[in-house]
């Protein structure tokens, strides 16, 4: 008898343990449909995880920015994946076409936004100092420069030129100096191999002399043939005792006087910068210069050339004599006047 009773009451559990499985089923199914739905986005937003914030109350502040719907799920997800709840304070983006599976991912690994500055060759750094400035979520100090310079023993107030122009990448809140480190040791590095590397030839002194021609190289063409033939310009001027006579460096020495014209008036004009008038070299760079430009620096063109003048396209003639200098400035700059 008891027998028969005990093979009824299973009987009648093994439909209500089947519907059990089978919901479960279904809703396991449904959970881990709900973590590969895309964000309701159509642009790039920011996602701040502060510190204490749990999964759940995430996936909450994401449905009342309606971001997503049913976040109760979330839950249960993470019953059934317990690695959810694991996630890492941070400043985020959610992206089109992010799901909550993409999101938690990144959050689990750490993996924030990432933001880029580029320091542009040939720019002072008080127009760098215009671009950081402009950058996003980035955490500016006060003369972060010449912060940099005496955290690495220089306490000469001159941060001209002595940091690389390249791309940085930078996470939410990062500090500007720690961008202008890497900044300064890439400059470092470079000059030492341009330096190392130098021609025997050179009518340079010391590394620094060298970053200053770099630099006004760097300003005088931007094509990259050109490069050693500028650099042995000014070389052999240098050698016999001539005067740079460029621009750039007048231009420099104007600072906000300058207007996009050099006068006559300006040419004459004694300061520091100013290499019609004084002899050698400039005091400081007059940018930053790149790679390329150290190394033309470093190797002048094995020519006679003592002047160049533009042709108004990026190129210039090159030439020898006075004489031939003086029929190419007639021929492309006194005509275009």
């Amino acid at each position: 008898m008891k027998k028969t009773i005990t093979t009824r009451l299973l009987a009648s559990l093994i439909p209500l343990f089947a519907v059990f499985c089978i919901s479960g089923y279904w809703f396991a199914t449904d959970l881990f449909s709900f973590q590969k739905q895309p964000l309701l986005i159509s642009e790039i937003q920011p996602l701040d995880v502060a510190a204490g914030t749990s999964v759940i109350k995430l996936a909450q502040q994401l449905e009342q920015q309606g971001l997503i719907v049913d976040s109760w799920k979330v839950k249960y997800l993470v019953k059934l994946e317990p690695k959810l709840a694991s996630i890492k304070t941070g400043y985020y983006q959610l992206i089109p076409g992010d799901t909550l599976e993409s999101v938690f991912k990144r959050l689990r690994l750490g993996q924030e936004a990432v933001f880029t500055v580029t320091l542009i060759e040939g720019k002072s750094i008080k127009e760098w100092q215009q671009a950081l400035a402009k950058s996003e979520h980035l955490v500016l100090g006060t003369d972060d420069f010449n912060q940099v310079l005496l955290a690495n023993g220089d306490d000469s107030g001159l941060p001209e030129g002595k940091f690389y122009p390249e791309t940085f990448h930078y996470h939410a809140d990062d500090n500007v100096q720690g961008i202008l480190q890497r900044s300064y040791d890439m400059m470092k590095m470079s000059l030492k191999q341009a330096w190392d590397g130098r021609d025997e030839d050179l009518a340079l002194t010391s590394p620094y002399e060298l970053l200053i021609i770099a630099s006004i190289i760097e300003k005088e063409t931007g094509k990259p043939e050109e490069r050693d033939w500028v650099s042995a310009v000014f070389n052999n001027r240098l050698k016999i005792g001539m005067r740079l006579q460029t621009d750039p460096t007048v231009i420099y020495g104007m600072g906000e006087r300058y207007k996009g014209n050099i006068t006559r008036k300006d040419l004459r004009e004694t300061t520091a910068f100013n290499t019609y008038k004084i002899d050698g070299l400039p005091p400081t760079p007059i940018a930053a210069p790149s790679r390329a430009s150290l190394f033309a620096a470093a190797n002048p063109a094995k020519v006679d050339y003592l002047y160049f003048v533009s042709r108004n396209d990026g190129s210039h003639v090159f030439s020898a004599t006075l004489k031939a200098h003086n029929r190419a400035v007639n021929e492309f700059q006194r005509k275009k006047k």
